[in-house]
């Protein structure tokens, strides 16, 4: 009976090792990861009704090197931040009133990204497999847009929330996606050389 329960997986990828970290260190990492998500809000290209900005980035990397379960609690902090008022959000934005525009279904879809990312890059989808990084940055892209879309096509119908929700973001969300896997490959290597030195 025992065979049949599956082992608690640990992290097969975890640079920060944030799970074998004492509760103050997480908090803090918390903190961290916030300050990095605001960063990266701040890096924008207008667009209407949804602006380019680097925040998926920062979304998926945030899942990959926190795993999904602190992943997903730092971008949940982060948008609190944003939902309070705090300068957080895309160009320096915040107020509860850009959860219920235009944006509401991407931020809503961050946590539920790094999540996803954090749970693949536990699995195997991290830095010490560059494609397999790379599809799992992927698959955090596409389910915030897609998530994103259908939040908007509910204010302004399918094909426009394709048109404007969707296509615009494609290329960079490849883009970013290899940037993300990138980073994962750069910091795998440095734990690699560091664990032989």
């Amino acid at each position: 009976m025992n065979n049949l329960v599956s082992p608690v997986l640990e992290p097969s990828f975890s640079p920060l090792k944030l799970n074998q970290k004492s509760l103050p260190w997480q908090v803090c990492a918390v903190v961290a990861g916030t300050l990095f998500l605001t960063l990266s809000s701040y890096v924008t290209v207008p667009m209407v009704p949804v602006p380019i900005t680097m925040q998926t980035f920062a979304v998926t990397l945030v899942g990959a090197l926190y795993g999904w379960r602190l992943g997903a609690v730092t971008v949940t902090a982060w948008l609190v931040e944003g939902a309070a008022g705090f300068p957080v959000l895309a160009g320096g934005a915040g107020g509860i009133a850009h959860f219920f525009g235009p944006t509401g279904g991407y931020l809503f879809a961050f946590p539920v990204t790094a999540a996803l990312v954090g749970w693949l890059a536990e699995r195997g989808w991290n830095g010490n497999r560059l494609f397999h990084a790379f599809a799992a940055m992927m698959a955090g892209n596409a389910a915030c847009l897609l998530l994103g879309a259908a939040w908007l096509a509910v204010m302004i119908g399918w094909e426009p929330a394709m048109v404007h929700g969707v296509l615009p973001f494609i290329l960079g969300g490849v883009l970013k996606s290899a940037l993300g896997a990138a980073t994962l490959a750069v910091l795998a290597r440095r734990q690699s050389s560091m664990k032989q030195s």
